[in-house]
């Protein structure tokens, strides 16, 4: 059998080749001619999957190493025989971490009191409850809008999109694209939305860039509408709109997800389902080693006359600050594609070690610090 592969997923390579002839390919090379004698596909968001690409082809089943999916044209699959499969909740956990560090450097650099501050978190699945967790860990209220599952779930725990503009200080996005139906997606701040917004609110988006009308949020940063943004995704990418890009608090290039921990739980899920798909000997192959980032994962914090924000910050700060990736960005916004197909080891919290000193000297319970850095998923030594 055939399966072809995107060449920039990692960890992939000699997971499948003991069974099948694997052709690894740039995402934007994986054409129709290329996969007319294919069994399967492993890809990205970059390769769409629909009938240009696959009409014809022998292809049973696509494997994608994401969370989102929209690049597959499932309807048209299904249709046609075509099993697909995702990897929900693979970068929950970074974007955790990535909204744990945008979340610090909002409430420091814009000198927001995050105990009297309240998120709107849209979209409840597997990103967006570990968004509410880290929120509520900084010490944010936390408001949810999930419509799908407050439905099946009841109201109860969940708010209207109406209530989320109208008491919400911070907003963020955590949502599929869905063009149509009850719960499109599609310019879910379009201009009508964006022009509730106060001069006191932030929009972050970090789901799919065409979830927020970009024009219409420039237009808003421009007239000092909204106190600030923070984007990850973009409409048109890469060919992103670099007036906007200038206009926001962070911007960022499609990495929200991008730590190895989160690639390695894509690749593992895709090589999983074509083991099970074809009944070949991976249906349990997993990642078993992940590089160490270019910090020590072993790390120090001295509680010297610090309170619990500062040691959170602190810790969070050390695995991943947002600004690195922002900067890398404004500086070169043309090579949007290179910095995603080449982004530095991110490692998760869970990944580091934390130890601490002068803890007689610390201003709060020292206690109550390691239950919330435990909470982040660090360990304490």
């Amino acid at each position: 059998m055939k399966i072809v592969c995107d060449n920039k997923i990692p960890f992939l390579k000699g997971a499948l080749e003991p069974y099948a002839d694997v052709v690894y390919l740039p995402g934007k090379d994986t054409t129709a001619e290329v996969l007319k004698d294919a069994d399967a596909v492993i890809t990205r968001t970059r390769t769409k999957c629909n009938e240009s690409t696959l009409k014809g082809s022998n292809v049973k089943l696509i494997a994608t190493a994401t969370i989102g999916f929209d690049h597959i044209d499932t309807e048209w699959c299904e249709q046609n025989g075509i099993e697909w499969t995702n990897a929900p909740g693979c970068n929950s956990w970074s974007v955790r971490q990535y909204m744990a560090s945008l979340l610090v450097q909002l409430t420091n650099r814009l000198e927001i009191d995050r105990h009297n501050t309240t998120i709107g978190v849209i979209g409840v699945g597997n990103v967006g409850s570990k968004v509410a967790e880290i929120a509520s860990i900084l010490g944010l209220k936390v408001l949810l809008n999930d419509p799908p599952r407050a439905r099946k779930e009841g109201n109860a725990g969940f708010v209207s999109l109406d209530e989320i503009i109208e008491k919400s200080d911070i907003i963020t996005c955590h949502v599929p694209l869905q063009r149509s139906g009850q719960d499109a997606t599609f310019h879910l701040f379009d201009q009508e939305r964006i022009s509730q917004l106060k001069p006191h609110q932030i929009l972050i988006n970090t789901s799919r860039g065409e979830v927020v009308d970009n024009k219409s949020l420039k237009a808003a940063l421009q007239n000092k509408m909204i106190k600030a943004a923070s984007l990850d995704v973009w409409e048109n990418e890469p060919d992103i709109d670099t007036e906007l890009m200038e206009l926001l608090f962070t911007a960022t290039p499609h990495i929200a997800g991008y730590s190895l921990d989160g690639k390695a739980n894509g690749t593992w899920m895709s090589v999983q389902a074509i083991g099970k798909k074809f009944n070949l000997p991976c249906k349990d192959w997993k990642v078993t080693e992940i590089p160490h980032p270019a910090q020590p994962v072993e790390f120090c914090i001295d509680l010297n006359g610090k309170n619990i924000d500062q040691a959170l910050d602190e810790a969070i700060l050390y695995t991943y600050n947002i600004f690195t990736d922002d900067r890398r960005l404004r500086e070169n916004p043309t090579e949007f594609e290179l910095q995603r197909a080449d982004y530095p080891i991110r490692r998760e919290f869970p990944a580091f070690t934390v130890r601490f000193t002068n803890i007689d000297k610390f201003r709060e319970n020292p206690d109550v610090l390691t239950s919330k850095i435990k909470q982040f998923g660090f360990i304490c030594a």
